[in-house]
Parts: structure tokens; C-alpha cells; sequence
């Protein structure tokens, strides 16, 4: 007799892993949106100035950092949540709000987490294919709200398509749904965005009671490693998901890390430049190559390939890991991470290799 799980068990998919990890040797990885470069040095100083202390559990409720984020978005230090990863903010979210009987709504295909928010809760999912174009459509998404609904996901810019919405259609779809619907927008990418300063949308906030902003400090401050999320937020969220998540969530190291990251945004200007540069670099030459790219505001293209299991495993062979679309939930793409220079051709070449195989 075998231990005996929760029937909801079923419903939850492993989440999507990139096959990165499974390799040895020197690879190209452009497969999990990570910026190619370490974080900043002063970023690694605080670190292992944080070290010496780690007999010492986290403060639970990063007092420090939550103050150095109030301070960077001139808000109250209430209104920041904090998470291991914004996953883990996602995951509280569900937890907090969503049961049986319950309803969420998002866009699909969007970031691979969604899905296991309704697989964990018992609640409702309910998925609004994007436009032809690989954007969100709100107005179909707003006719899906009903009663029921305790959240209403917007990934702008969204994950694995790249695309952005001009803030004000987001503006105009907060302005239009219930009180009682959780609206977060997922900006893991904001910085990257080109069609609004990243501070834009705390305008949000300011006009709405129920509106969440959701960021990392993975993609563009090179944390990915230490895993820390957070939410600009109303205080009432912020204490339903610390109520949820475990203590501790998140560590010692990682406070330290994004404190000090946040006083360099100097250098987030110069990684979103170089990020920049290299989307215009990677979009031109695949466009050269006759292939399908939908403009991005992220830090990754998402690209149209007739054979996708064939072109991603010729490229894994070749040492250039990317993401198949199938994965993330529309086959017949891929997912390609901007790295360095050397990186991206080092894929473009590899690509080349491929096509001519086929």
C-alpha cells in the first residue's frame, strides 16, 4: 500500500524546467530569462558581509529591505510584500484569496506558474487565449469576470510571448473591474519595458484599492540565484500573504543582496541598454533568417520555428539551451534569452547549423 495523496495532486503539472541543469561542460544558456551578467560588485560585498551572521535566522519581516523598497517607490513600507521569488507571492496570493467555488482569470499563454494557483485551491481557472498577436485581450478577459472571481492576472510584459500593453489599456481594464477582484500585474520584465518608465505604473496603485504590482529582483538586478520577490500593494494583501507564506521565507543572504542592489540603479540603466542593444541585434538577424519574431519588451524573444522539438534539440546538441514553446504552453515556438554578444551569435550560428540540417 503506497502513501495516499490529495485528489487536487492530479490537477498540479510539475512546473516547466528548463534542461540546463541536466548538462555538464560550457553551455549557452538562454533557456530561464536570466540576465548574463553577475550582479553588481558592492551586490556581492554585502553578501559576504551578510555571511558571518547566517547562525542567526532572517528577519521575517525584512524590515530593511521593505524600507529601502518604500523609500525607492515613495510608499509605505505596509504596502511591500516580500517573497521568496515572486512565485512565492503568487502562490500566497491563491492561498489567501482563492477556494472551491472560487475564480481566476489570466491570459494564455503567460507565465507557467498560473496554472498550479486554481491546481492548488480547488478554484476555478479560467483562460483567455492572447490576441494573434501574442497580447492580452482585455476586453475578452473583462467579460470573464464575474462574481466569483478573486483574481484577474496581467503579465505585462508578459511571459513567454515578450509582449507589453501600453499602461493606459491597463489602466482603462483597472477602472473597469470590481472591487472585489484582485487585479495583479505581474512585472517581473518592467524594466525592459520600453513603452512606459517603470515607475508609470504606480499610478495604479494610487487610483486603485485592489490593484497588486508584482516585481523581482531576478531578471535585471541578476538575483536569481537568492530568489526575492515583491509586491507593491494595499496593506490588507501584504498581511493575507505573510499570513500564508512560511517564516523566514525569505533569507539572510537575499536581504542583504537586494537592499544593496536597489542603490545602483545606475547600473539597472546600463543592463536594460545592453539588453536592449541585443534584442535589436537577436530580432534583426532571425527576421534576416525568414523566422517569425513577436516584438518584445522583455528581455527574450519568442519566436516561430515549424519543427520546435527538432530545432531546441539540434540546438541543445550543439550546446545552446533554449525553451520550447510546447512547454510553456503554445507548441511550434521557442523562447530565447538574450545573453552577451559572444552568447547570442554563438545561438545564431548554432541556429544556422540547424536549418541547414533541415
Amino acid at each position: 500500500m503506497s502513501i495516499e495523496f490529495a485528489a487536487r495532486m492530479r490537477e498540479v503539472a510539475p512546473y516547466p524546467k528548463a534542461a540546463t541543469y541536466a548538462h555538464g561542460g560550457d553551455l549557452v544558456k538562454l533557456a530561464s530569462n536570466e540576465t548574463p551578467w553577475a550582479p553588481h560588485p558592492a551586490v556581492l560585498e554585502a553578501i559576504a558581509a551578510a555571511a558571518g551572521s547566517l547562525h542567526r535566522y532572517p528577519d521575517p519581516a525584512g524590515t530593511a529591505l521593505r524600507k529601502r523598497l518604500a523609500e525607492r517607490y515613495d510608499t509605505n513600507p505596509e504596502r511591500i510584500a516580500l517573497g521568496n521569488g515572486s512565485c512565492d507571492l503568487l502562490l500566497g496570493a491563491a492561498q489567501a484569496l482563492l477556494e472551491p467555488g472560487a475564480e481566476l482569470v489570466y491570459a494564455w499563454p503567460s507565465f507557467s506558474m498560473y496554472p498550479h494557483l486554481a491546481a492548488l485551491t480547488g478554484a476555478r481557472a479560467i483562460t483567455v487565449p492572447l490576441t494573434d498577436d501574442g497580447q492580452h485581450d482585455l476586453e475578452a478577459m473583462l467579460r470573464e469576470i464575474t462574481a466569483a472571481t478573486r483574481i484577474c492576472l496581467v503579465c505585462n510584459p508578459n511571459n513567454p510571448t515578450g509582449t507589453a500593453l501600453p499602461l493606459p489599456e491597463i489602466e482603462d481594464f483597472a477602472a473597469e473591474l470590481p472591487r472585489h477582484v484582485a487585479l495583479i500585474v505581474d512585472e517581473a520584465y518592467v524594466e525592459f519595458n520600453l513603452l512606459q518608465d517603470p515607475d508609470e505604473s504606480l499610478d495604479l496603485l494610487k487610483r486603485n484599492n485592489n490593484v497588486v504590482l508584482l516585481r523581482t529582483f531576478s531578471k535585471v538586478y541578476g538575483l536569481c540565484g537568492l530568489r526575492v520577490g515583491y509586491a507593491l500593494c494595499p496593506e490588507a494583501f501584504r498581511d493575507g500573504v505573510d499570513r500564508i507564506r512560511q517564516p523566514f521565507s525569505v533569507n539572510a543572504l537575499a536581504q542583504a543582496a537586494a537592499a544593496e542592489a536597489l542603490t545602483h540603479q545606475d547600473e539597472v540603466a546600463r543592463r536594460v541598454e545592453r539588453t536592449t542593444i541585443e534584442r535589436l541585434h537577436i530580432e534583426s538577424e532571425l527576421e534576416e533568417r525568414g523566422l517569425v519574431v513577436t516584438p518584445s519588451q522583455a528581455n527574450f524573444s519568442w519566436v516561430a520555428v515549424e519543427d520546435e522539438d527538432a530545432v531546441v534539440n539540434g540546438l541543445e546538441s550543439r550546446g545552446v539551451i533554449v525553451r520550447g514553446g510546447g512547454a510553456l504552453g503554445d507548441p511550434g515556438h521557442m523562447r530565447v534569452t538574450y545573453g552577451t554578444r559572444a552568447e547570442n551569435d554563438a545561438f545564431l550560428a548554432a541556429l544556422d547549423d540547424v536549418l541547414q540540417e533541415k
